[in-house]
């Protein structure tokens, strides 16, 4: 009897300082995959960059052991996509690739790149939409022209670093600031600094993870998220509101302590709900984005109201993530969410097939 199942390949662990965040993310999804409909494949990338068969993910799942290997083996079975990919396809199999790589060299459209060269349908955002999101000072840039609204920004390059820098963002942007590396997530070298020795201090920290850092004016304002899911036609999910109990909603908060208040759906008015969705799907269309996203927005009730912070094209999927959970608030149950990623992978790529393949 033929298997007519999806061959789906989920990639995790990856190279970026996110690695862990995305181990986690994977352990998650696998768990909610009906194996059923999909017949599943767990590729880890090392730290090094090597990509290795992890079978002993999916083993320990099916055991009802709750957590990947803590680090991959670069000594585990070796493996190569497109033959992999070559192969099932040649056996009249479906082939969908999950990227669950958080980060640069994975969420950055580096690894979508190499799938678009394959061939082969992903879920997620494309080449460009990746890395628009993933460097905070490109998409400023794109959604500054849409007029899509922003806190007060500016970006620096490292060989713009001058002994008046320090002055000239706090004449700029008053204090206290964010410092970001622009090419990064999960708050990994994110700082908030309330003094020109802080602020030098912070933007010592997020060079240190990249070239590019933006630097942000702090705003007395309520962090809101909103899910956006869909190729050319997006839909966005009931908000969520993050209430985090330190200075601000940093790593520990977000994957180690579990001690942010998240409030999914946002207590927010019927208007200020729609206006947080059109401005989340408006956001998603601008970064030309298809497949998943979430766009995280601070919300200054008596002033500027919703202002867009970042979009996220690979958000996480633990159990406190609020990707899933503002979907879940919305009516599509977990197993539900990962199916409609597969089929708008699959929709995506058919669509454009039919013109590459002329």
């Amino acid at each position: 009897m033929p298997d007519d199942r999806i061959h789906l390949i989920v990639l995790f662990g990856g190279q970026s300082a996110e690695h862990d965040v995305s181990r986690s993310t994977a352990r998650h999804v696998l768990a909610a995959v009906d194996l059923e409909k999909y017949d599943v494949e767990a590729i880890g990338i090392t730290r090094d960059g090597q990509w290795v068969r992890a079978d002993d993910a999916i083993a320990a799942l099916m055991q009802g052991v709750d957590a990947l290997p803590e680090r991959l083996s670069p000594d585990g079975p070796a493996f190569d996509l497109l033959p992999a990919v070559s192969d099932a396809t040649h056996a009249g199999r479906t082939v969908v690739v999950f990227p669950l790589l958080h980060g640069p060299l994975g969420e950055d459209g580096t690894v979508q790149g190499m799938l678009e060269l394959a061939g082969v349908p992903y879920v997620g955002a494309g080449v460009l939409s990746s890395a628009l999101a993933m460097d905070k000072a490109k998409a400023k840039e794109v959604l500054a022209f849409h007029g899509i609204p922003q806190v007060r920004s500016r970006v620096l390059h490292e060989s713009e670093l001058t002994d008046e820098t320090v002055g000239e963002l706090i004449d700029a942007l008053g204090l206290p600031q964010f410092v970001k590396p622009a090419n990064l997530g999960s708050s990994v070298g994110v700082s908030k600094a309330k003094t020109a020795a802080a602020l030098r201090d912070a933007i010592g920290l997020a060079f240190s993870y990249d070239e590019w850092i933006v630097v942000e004016e702090a705003i007395a304002g309520r962090e809101i998220e909103c899910a956006v899911l869909g190729n050319l036609q997006p839909r966005a999910s009931l908000p969520g509101e993050i209430r985090p109990k330190a200075e601000f909603y940093d790593y520990d908060e977000k994957y180690v302590n579990d001690t942010a208040e998240l409030l999914v759906p946002a207590p927010l008015t019927p208007v200020e709900v729609d206006e947080v969705q059109r401005l989340a799907i408006a956001a998603f269309k601008a970064l030309r984005c298809e497949g998943m996203a979430r766009v995280d927005f601070f919300f200054e009730e008596y002033g500027r109201g919703f202002m867009v912070n970042e979009l996220n094209t690979i958000p996480g999927f633990t159990p406190i993530s609020m990707y899933p959970k503002m979907w879940q608030a919305s009516g599509l149950s977990y197993p539900e969410l990962v199916d409609e990623l597969v089929r708008l992978a699959l929709e995506r790529h058919a669509r454009r097939r039919r013109r590459t393949d002329r």
